[in-house]
This record gives C-alpha cells, sequence and structure tokens, in this order.
C-alpha cells in the first residue's frame, strides 16, 4: 500500500500512527523519505509531490494507494501529474478534503473509479477513526452490498434515485467551476461534504451550483456529517433546513448525515465512479452500491 502526500505538509508522529494502525489491520504500507519534505504549507515542491503520486501508480508492488491528509495543494498537480501514467496502472485511490481535486479528475479524465475514504495521518492515526467495514467492502468486494449508515442520518426529500456516486468535498468541488476540470454532475448521486462551513456559506455555494445548472441532471443528493457547519450555538434554524430550502424543489431524493470524509467518528468509504441506488422513504435513508469498484 503506497501512501502519498499530495497536498499539505505531514507530520511524521501522526503518519507513523496511521501506518502502524494500517499495520495492525494487515496492510504493508509504504512511503518515500520525501514524504515529510515541506514548502511552505505543502508537502514539498509540485514536482516532488506529482512524481511521488505517479510513482505509486506504476509500480507493481503497490495495489493501493492512500493520502496521508489533504489541506491544500492538489489542485496544482492538475497539470502536472502525467495522467497516461495514471490510466495505464490504475488503483485504488483514497482521500477526502482537498484530494477531491484528485478524486474528481481521475474519474473525469482516466474513467478511473477512486475511494472517499479514510486517510493515513487523520483518521487512521485515531482510535475509531475508520469505518472498517465499508472500507472492506468499498476496497474488496466484488458483489453489490449497502452502505450501513449508522445513526444521525436523515431524510430530507423522499424519492429514489438510481445514479453514478460522485462528489467530495463542498467547497473543492465549487472551486472546480469555471476550470477545464470543471466537476461533471449529470447522471450522478452526488455527495456533498464540508468542515467549519457557516450556513450561509454552504447556503451560497449551493446556490452557485445551483444557479450554474450543476443540479439540473442528477439523481440524488446526499449530504455529509457538515461537521461544525455552524453560525452560532443557539442559531435558530438548523443547516437541513438550509440545504432543503435549496435543494428542495430539484424532485430527486435527498439525505443528510452520512459520515464519510470529514467526520466525528468512524469515517465511510465511498466508491466514487460506482452506479449507485438512494432510497428516501418515511425519514429513513438506504444507499446501496450496485456494482463492484474493484476487479477480482
Amino acid at each position: 500500500m503506497g501512501i502519498v502526500a499530495p497536498a499539505s505538509n505531514v507530520k511524521p508522529a501522526e503518519l507513523e500512527a496511521g501506518c502502524a494502525a494500517l499495520r495492525r489491520a494487515g496492510y504493508r504500507p509504504f512511503y518515500f523519505d520525501s514524504i515529510l519534505e515541506k514548502d511552505l504549507y505543502f508537502a514539498g515542491s509540485v514536482e516532488r509531490r506529482a512524481r511521488e503520486l505517479e510513482e505509486m501508480f506504476v509500480r507493481d508492488d503497490v495495489r493501493a494507494i492512500v493520502c496521508a491528509r489533504g489541506g491544500y495543494g492538489a489542485n496544482y498537480l492538475l497539470k502536472e501529474v502525467d495522467l497516461e501514467k495514471v490510466e495505464a496502472h490504475p488503483k485504488i485511490f483514497v482521500g477526502y478534503s482537498d484530494i477531491t481535486t484528485l478524486l474528481t479528475y481521475f474519474h473525469d479524465a482516466a474513467g478511473m473509479v477512486a475511494f472517499h475514504g479514510p486517510m493515513v495521518a487523520k483518521d487512521w492515526a485515531h482510535g475509531n477513526g475508520v469505518d472498517t467495514g465499508s472500507w472492506q467492502m468499498a476496497l474488496a468486494n466484488t458483489m453489490p452490498w449497502e452502505v450501513a449508515l449508522g445513526a444521525g442520518v436523515s431524510g430530507l426529500v423522499e424519492g429514489d434515485g438510481e445514479g453514478i456516486l460522485y462528489g467530495g468535498c463542498l467547497s473543492i468541488l465549487v472551486a472546480s467551476l469555471g476550470t477545464p476540470y470543471a466537476i461533471q454532475t449529470t447522471g450522478t448521486i452526488l455527495f456533498l461534504e464540508d468542515i467549519a462551513a457557516k450556513p450561509y456559506q454552504i447556503d451560497r455555494m449551493l446556490m452557485q451550483l445551483k444557479l450554474g445548472g450543476h443540479f439540473d441532471q442528477v439523481r440524488g443528493i446526499v449530504f455529509g456529517e457538515m461537521l461544525d457547519c455552524v453560525q452560532t450555538a443557539n442559531q435558530d434554524y438548523t443547516l437541513p433546513d438550509v440545504v432543503t430550502r435549496i435543494v428542495g424543489d430539484l424532485g430527486v431524493p435527498v439525505a443528510y448525515g452520512v459520515r464519510s470524509g470529514h467526520v466525528s467518528t468512524g469515517n465511510i468509504t465511498l466508491p466514487f465512479g460506482v452506479r449507485a441506488k438512494l432510497t428516501v422513504r418515511g425519514g429513513q435513508v438506504a444507499l446501496r452500491i450496485l456494482e463492484s469498484a474493484v476487479s477480482e
């Protein structure tokens, strides 16, 4: 398992704590010493980060690639990474937050399934940071399966929708608009999550997507836990109230509270680029993955 740092710099203690957890889970994590380099707030130069990522894709002894952390800086790699090397050696690639940039790019440009899930120096480095059930089902299962959503998930708009599971960190998705790497939402079950964004900021980003027509052809919307996305502790409205005002008239099912990405515990792994079905009925939510994200 190759460990990479495509964005912000990594703390050695957290990296090793995450690698130790991966070893206990039966994996053999591997990283280059250069992963600990620093350039401002980046994990070294853009050249270092791009070559590291390319090397992990082409190495025969690496079957999966997991990001150490997000932060900021993955967008620098869009013009730097040799996409032909990625396309020629498709592999499991896992991350979230700023890594959303690479998840959507590898799916849109290379037709690759990418995984929105726990990172080494974040979730794996802390107790109860990883939902191991979804991790194993997403990365190793070759049959349809249902995501065990757990407590705190609610239905905002009822209905059924089937499409390609896709998305990531809301602020990163919106940052792609107006660039050659803009997200492609047609026919998707769109997953949106973020952290520490105030409700009016979430409102503004969702309205930008709506006004730009990026919700017009979605088949369903799933919101994440939306950790710490509050204005004040005693605000007289909820974030579900805010998002329902914007997406409640789209005619597609909408769910809220799925713990993937920035979460308080148990980060759920979601495979982006496979068909999924979202069902919201009587306040209950079901998310079923309809095809395998990996080959045997």
